[in-house]
């Protein structure tokens, strides 16, 4: 065989081992691809389908806290122990310095909600959510109103400092926004270290420096940007069960704080609707025996009109109101001629004012600002003390409601004052209290509630409900 058929046999024998080992590469760079990306990957494992509940149950501790629903049967609130429900139960206490968590939610998991229509009247009601956020957000939601009331109490909840436990708040703005509900925070209770007078029963009360409560709202505004629609200045500031400080009640001193807090709030964000802090509608006047130059209580009137010759329209979007309703229909004047000989508190026809009429206090309120600002009725009900086994001591008034009335008056209450005008919120009081509170006949919260001791609704519930809220 000649030298080049030699050559061209070697070569051909090279071009076929390159052709074979071409293949054998292809072939195992298939089997790789075919081993990561191909069919014969075992799928991912399926969610187990939820465990259903009973519709309506009551759901244990720790379980979802949304019931499975039948048509007609709304899910039921679910009990507590004995030791939740209240916010000085939840807050840290002295021996646990409070949690520092300043730095506000950069990316919340539910987008804000807008900011509400100054022409929409707002259907709201005040929960205790601290101890189940959700679940109480949910009720609110299903009671089909588009506003929710938490109470802030500050100094619960900063006990050093600078050291302000959110945790709580959080997870009740959170839970609000996720169930597109707008937020009314009423703030009270400056803390200890911030104020020096102290008396042998220590109360709610102001800061010594109302810098601090405007720093502190400042901070508040910050953490919840766009997604806290309504703030309340304080609470009954009339009593000095809220305000118990050296000198008594005052109104200067008052508006002072709301000048001061207006302006913190507004600053950082003018969406957020500012509320005066209501008063209790108390009638009367009183100083401390002890020392007769300090009011221990106030008229509401009278304290009002000194707030209006301050000029504290100035410094508030709404005029906050408190009414309790007693036990008179919401349409019935203090001057009417209504009977109701089978009644046991008879402050409505022994002793008239208009502090026991429902509808005479907000007729006032308007016709003292001059129609100039709406007014927001910050807590309003009526209690029946049917099914809690007595009335709180002051509270005898709860006796003559049945469920049915108190029902009735709600409903009556919350249309009233959609066709007065001059109310831009109102808030009923309350929805939840009587399942977190202490559960005993003595809780003065618990003849309003729309919820029972051990997590059940009264006939109000389902009356707010079924209430055309247009």
């Amino acid at each position: 065989m000649s030298t080049t058929n030699r050559d061209r046999k070697v070569q051909q024998r090279f071009a076929a081992a390159v052709a074979v080992w071409v293949v054998i590469l292809l072939l195992g760079l298939f089997c790789v691809w075919w081993g990561f990306f191909g069919a014969g990957t075992e799928p991912s494992p399926t969610p187990p389908a939820p465990t259903p509940t009973t519709a309506g149950a009551l759901v244990p501790l720790g379980a979802p806290t949304t019931p499975a629903q039948t048509p007609g049967n709304t899910p039921q609130p679910q009990p507590t122990t004995e030791n939740e429900g209240t916010q000085a139960t939840i807050a840290p206490t002295p021996s646990e310095p409070a949690t520092e968590a300043t730095e506000a939610p950069t990316s919340p998991p539910h987008p804000p909600v807008p900011p509400p229509s100054e022409e929409v009247f707002g259907y709201g009601i005040a929960a205790d959510a601290l101890p189940l956020p959700e679940y109480t957000a949910n009720q609110v939601k299903s009671l089909g109103l588009g506003w929710i009331k938490q109470q802030v109490q500050w100094g619960d909840f900063e006990r050093n400092p600078g050291q302000m436990d959110w945790s709580g708040y959080d997870a009740v703005i959170e839970a609000a926004n996720k169930e597109g509900l707008h937020v009314m925070l009423s703030v009270v209770g400056a803390p200890m270290w911030s104020r020096s007078y102290i008396d042998s029963n220590p109360e709610g009360a102001p800061p010594d420096d109302l810098a601090l409560f405007a720093d502190f709202l400042g901070r508040l505004v910050d953490r919840y940007k766009g997604r806290v629609h309504a703030i309340e200045i304080w609470n009954e500031e009339n009593l000095d069960r809220e305000w118990d400080t050296a000198e008594g009640v005052n109104p200067a001193r008052y508006v002072e704080m709301l000048r001061l807090a207006y302006q913190a709030v507004k600053s950082r964000d003018p969406n957020i609707i500012v509320i005066s802090g209501a008063l209790s509608p108390v009638g009367a006047t009183a100083t401390d025996p002890n020392n007769p130059s300090r009011i221990i209580y106030m008229n509401d009137r009278q304290y009002f009109q000194e707030m209006v010759n301050l000029g504290f329209l100035s410094y508030a979007d709404c005029v906050g109101v408190h009414h309790n309703g007693y036990n008179i229909p919401p349409h019935v004047r203090w001057n009417d001629p209504y009977r109701d000989d089978t009644a046991v508190f008879r402050g409505f026809w022994d002793n008239p004012d208009i502090s026991w009429s429902f509808r005479s206090t907000l007729e006032w309120y308007n016709e003292a600002v001059s129609g100039m600002k709406p007014l927001c009725v910050t807590e309003f009900g009526w209690a029946s003390a049917e099914g809690l086994g007595g009335a709180p001591p002051g509270f005898e008034f709860a006796l003559d409601n049945t469920l049915e009335e108190q029902a009735e008056y709600d409903v009556e209450a919350f249309q009233l004052m959609r066709e007065w005008g001059f109310v831009r919120l109102a808030f009923l009081w309350n929805l939840n209290y009587a399942n977190t509170g202490p559960r005993t006949p003595d809780d003065p919260n618990a003849p309003y509630s729309l919820i029972d001791y051990i997590g059940a609704p009264r006939p109000a519930f389902f009356a707010i409900q079924q209430m055309e809220k247009p």
